[in-house]
């Protein structure tokens, strides 16, 4: 059963790895493989709890007599309940800063970002884009970030040519700008949960490697645009709820929700509380200033009209179901002892966690970089890190994690279809694979490899 399992995942891997051939749902496949990997582990339940966690099941029993009801309890109590708690904190952050966003555009609190963009000079209007998403991407989801971005975009350069550059450089900031925080991407949010890292010294390490992995690419793609590009700046017939917010009001409104996320990471320090409650809270506060500045709402019916939300929500929904379903997957596979037979190989014939980043990083090139930076965090715990032969480099802040936070985080520009930011500049502008790689991700791929020599050096 235990083969049946790691089958299942395996071909969930290539399923997402293929999704632009297969046409399958990454999501959908996700969800698959975490649910019927833990319904046939539980067929199995007895054989793998009395090797896995024979003690804990005794003391569960107390006295009791072992039944199969019994082992079933005790799996959905003490077993299941623990992968279910982890994904799930994971997707109420998602879910929380995902509504701080929507908040925050449907108030023309980001309009002040369109201003900034208004120059027919291309290089300019290049690195203003690059910047303005680098930064917002190490506050927010790289996802939500890139959506948001694509469709401002997509709003001033009327050529697609001139897009799908531009995309590119949009896709390469958002995914070096969320693997620069713990909650810029997904998986990053996994670690900082079970206080593998913190806050400060995961973005210190990997504030250099970052901006080497951003401004490269983005430096090689202003040579392909001419001097002056055309744009267009066409007012948008509607804005949001239709609110009449003044200025100052939208900037108090950015302050607290952009502050407020900022904030996160003290909250969890003090409070040592999962992070997701401090996105709660940031939520919670910046919707009573919504609530009190927005007394009364104009024109409601004009909500359908409104493009971005629904490309938003769409796509964080189908985030938030494949973060939860990669996680039950590779949960239960973990739970099987097969994490621990390959954890034990990796401990006898690796001994490098550079070789390990190198790894992940060609992985997520292909398959989705959750997936991979999942994955790989499975492997150790700082718990056990001691059981390894080179340990410094897994307990908290060790190299092993952020090697490997920045190795997915950037491995996913190398082809645009290894980060779910890319899924989504190749389905909005139609973009093809082959021409992202020829013009943009050799040199994603390069500044990826010189990003690591630099964080190895940083470390000799």
């Amino acid at each position: 059963m235990t083969l049946v399992i790691i089958s299942i995942l395996l071909i969930a891997y290539l399923l997402i790895a293929t999704e632009r051939l297969s046409n399958m749902n990454k999501a959908a496949v996700a969800v698959f493989a975490g649910t019927v990997g833990w319904v046939l582990y539980i067929c199995y339940g007895n054989d793998y709890v009395m090797s896995q966690h024979p003690s804990d099941y005794t003391d569960f029993l107390n006295g009791a007599k072992p039944t199969s009801i019994a082992v079933k309890e005790y799996i959905a109590q003490n077993i299941f309940l623990k992968y279910v708690g982890r994904a799930a904190s994971i997707v109420l952050f998602l879910l929380a800063t995902m509504t701080i966003v929507e908040i925050l555009n449907n108030n023309g609190c980001f309009d002040f970002l369109k201003q900034l963009m208004r120059t027919r000079r291309s290089k300019h209007l290049l690195w203003i884009i690059g910047l303005v998403t680098f930064v917002i991407s190490a506050n927010l989801d790289n996802l939500t970030t890139t959506v948001m971005m694509l469709t401002m975009m997509h709003s001033i350069i009327p050529s697609r040519r001139y897009r799908m550059i531009y995309g590119s450089a949009i896709v390469i900031a958002a995914n070096c700008g969320g693997a620069l925080t713990l909650i810029g991407d997904p998986s990053q949010l996994v670690i900082w949960d079970r206080g593998a890292v913190t806050a400060t010294s995961f973005s210190m390490t990997l504030f250099v490697p970052c901006l080497i992995a951003w401004v490269l690419p983005t430096w090689w793609i202003g040579r392909m645009l001419p001097e002056r590009i055309e744009t267009e700046w066409i007012t948008m017939p509607y804005r949001g709820d239709d609110t009449n917010l003044n200025v100052w009001q939208r900037l108090l409104m950015l302050v607290v929700g952009i502050g407020g996320l900022w904030f996160i990471p003290t909250f969890h320090n003090i409070t040592k509380l999962s992070p997701f409650l401090g996105a709660m809270c940031v939520l919670a506060v910046l919707w009573i200033v919504n609530e009190i500045f927005n007394r009364k709402l104009m024109h409601v019916d004009d909500m359908i009209q409104r493009r971005t939300p629904r490309v938003l929500q769409y796509g964080i929904l189908q985030m938030m179901l494949f973060v939860m379903g990669m996680m039950l997957a590779v949960g239960v596979v973990t739970e099987t002892g097969a994490v621990h037979v390959l954890t034990s190989w990796i401990d006898q014939h690796v001994h490098s966690v550079w070789i390990l980043g190198g790894v992940a990083g060609a992985i997520s090139s292909v398959l989705d970089n959750f997936a991979s930076a999942i994955s790989f965090f499975s492997l150790y715990s700082v718990a056990d890190a001691t059981a390894t032969g080179y340990a410094s480099a897994f307990v908290v802040n060790g190299l092993f994690w952020k090697v490997i936070a920045y190795s997915v985080g950037v491995g996913g520009s190398i082809l645009c279809f290894g980060s779910i930011s890319g899924l989504a500049l190749m389905k909005m502008e139609r973009l093809h694979i082959g021409w992202y790689f020829r013009n943009v991700g050799f040199m994603a791929l390069i500044s990826w490899v010189i990003g690591i020599v630099v964080m190895w050096l940083m470390n000799a």
